[in-house]
């Protein structure tokens, strides 16, 4: 699946809960879905800074993709990293960097997250870049 249709496949998904609640609770569902995350890669250097909870991401280049795994201590920032890590896993680091990260608007995710959670947000994504800038 293309980027772009992946994205789209979340606007998709987005667009079948009405109330942020029921976004919430997908949200919730989506990090349940994340593959555990090995516990001697919960380092401080896998941390994600900005992020009040804390968020572990981990990159590794693999045939000239990225490849993301993460964990958070938090259900929903669970979620919001795996929601990124399942558009962005498996790109290669050009495809990242050149990609604005607009579905996030288009789903409304930066509007209806706390103050604290939309700052963590953006060190999730600035996290991402950063890995990708350091691949390319």
């Amino acid at each position: 699946m293309t980027l772009q249709e992946k994205k789209q496949q979340i606007i998709d998904d987005f667009s079948l809960y009405d109330e942020w609640l029921d976004k919430y609770e997908y949200l919730i569902e989506l990090g349940k879905s994340l593959p555990p995350y090995p516990e001697e890669k919960k380092t401080d250097d896998r941390l994600i800074k900005g992020c009040q909870s804390r968020v572990w991401l981990d990159a590794q280049m693999s045939g000239g993709l990225l490849e993301f795994s993460a964990d958070s201590d938090a259900v929903i920032t669970r979620g919001i990293i795996c929601l990124l890590i399942s558009v962005y896993s498996g790109r290669t680091p050009a495809e990242i960097l050149s990609d604005d990260f607009s579905f996030l608007e288009t789903i409304g995710l930066k509007e209806n997250l706390s103050p604290t959670r939309a700052n963590g947000l953006l060190s999730m994504i600035q996290t991402i870049r950063n890995k990708a800038s350091e691949n390319v």
